[in-house]
């Protein structure tokens, strides 16, 4: 799962084994922590998926009311209003998504070295 700020291009990721509401709420958790202590508010900008969508987050969205909402993009809006999608295809490139690997370790290990890699890197420095 993954985030950007937008202006400091910061990437945020975790790696989860099931992308579903459960892990979007400890995802939300993850991003928010940096956060709390500028008493800024936060806005995530989401896609129309049902995950993004689904009814376990209203406890976590109640809970943070005021500090942290979601604002959701048109419906086929594309990737080049969501940076993260970009860095998604570039981070699938650089592991060799869709071949295979000997084991989800290996995979797992891939991943984040990439995260890793490009965790200073400024998202809008990628190429898509």
């Amino acid at each position: 799962m993954g985030a950007v700020q937008y202006g400091t291009s910061k990437v945020f990721s975790k790696i989860v084994p099931h992308c579903d509401a459960q892990a979007l709420r400890q995802d939300i958790h993850h991003v928010m922590a940096p956060f709390s202590k500028t008493g800024k508010d936060v806005v995530m900008v989401v896609d129309r998926r049902g995950i993004h969508r689904a009814h376990k987050l209203d406890a976590t969205l109640d809970h943070s009311h005021g500090t942290f909402r979601f604002h959701c993009f048109p419906a086929h809006c594309g990737h080049h209003l969501n940076p993260i999608e970009g860095f998604w295809r570039v981070m699938k490139d650089t592991i060799g998504a869709g071949r295979c690997v000997a084991d989800l370790h290996l995979l797992s290990q891939r991943t984040r070295q990439v995260l890793m890699a490009h965790q200073e890197r400024p998202i809008y420095a990628f190429h898509w």
